[in-house]
């Protein structure tokens, strides 16, 4: 019954991830968006995928909690999700709100800064999604680690694009500012302190890199 259980949890985490995008499309054929959709759309989008990266960051600290190393397979996943649903934010700007006017487009990239920041933090990731799988992490051993640490990076960009993109209520961004700096400090205190399973970690021989991969879009932000 638990291997059935443990084969069914990640196909159904799957459809709840691609939840959100159903009521979406539901919401958009249906008229229920907002007074103004293209907004609604653009503001739910980026939410989501903001929410898909701090779940993302959030895996390796839950993991050292409760020593459910079975965590380590979705955390691809949930990468790859947050990448989706940021690209999707970025094409309802490029096509239903600016209607792929690229010299407009250039001119928001280049002059206003919530603008810059978040296709900036987008841009990063996409070396990170194509680098995901199995055959990269081989191809690019430690240096893969490295590479996959700038979710970071990408995460405080899209932070930052929230709280400048909002005009005046900034609670939302800052929740999601707060989730991060408590991810980012969880990654300083000692392994032992926080990992369930840190004596058995103490007694088993070390993993290569190649070895341990296979995970994320975000494998280098679980390796702190």
């Amino acid at each position: 019954m638990k291997l059935v259980l443990a084969r069914l949890a990640k196909p159904a985490l799957f459809v709840l991830c691609l939840a959100p995008l159903g009521v979406m499309v539901f919401d958009a054929l249906t008229g229920r968006l907002a007074a103004e959709p293209i907004k609604d759309l653009t503001h739910r989008t980026g939410t989501w995928g903001i929410t898909f990266i701090t779940a993302t960051l959030a895996l390796t600290p839950l993991r050292r909690v409760t020593g459910w190393n079975r965590l380590q397979s979705v955390r691809r996943m949930l990468g790859l999700f947050a990448f989706t649903y940021l690209t999707l934010h970025f094409l309802v700007y490029l096509v239903l709100d600016q209607f792929f006017d690229w010299h407009t487009i250039a001119k928001d990239i280049t002059r206003r800064p919530y603008i810059t920041v978040g296709f900036t933090g987008l841009m990063l990731m996409v070396p990170l999604a194509v680098t995901s799988t199995r055959g990269w992490v081989r191809r690019l051993g430690k240096r893969w680690v490295l590479l996959h640490a700038l979710i970071y990076v990408t995460a405080l960009a899209g932070i930052v694009h929230f709280t400048w993109s909002q005009k005046k209520d900034i609670t939302r961004p800052t929740r999601y500012a707060a989730v991060l700096v408590v991810l980012m400090g969880a990654r300083l205190v000692p392994r032992r302190a926080l990992w369930r399973g840190g004596a058995r970690e103490a007694v088993a021989p070390a993993q290569p890199v190649q070895a341990r991969a296979a995970t994320p879009l975000v494998r280098g932000a679980g390796t702190g």
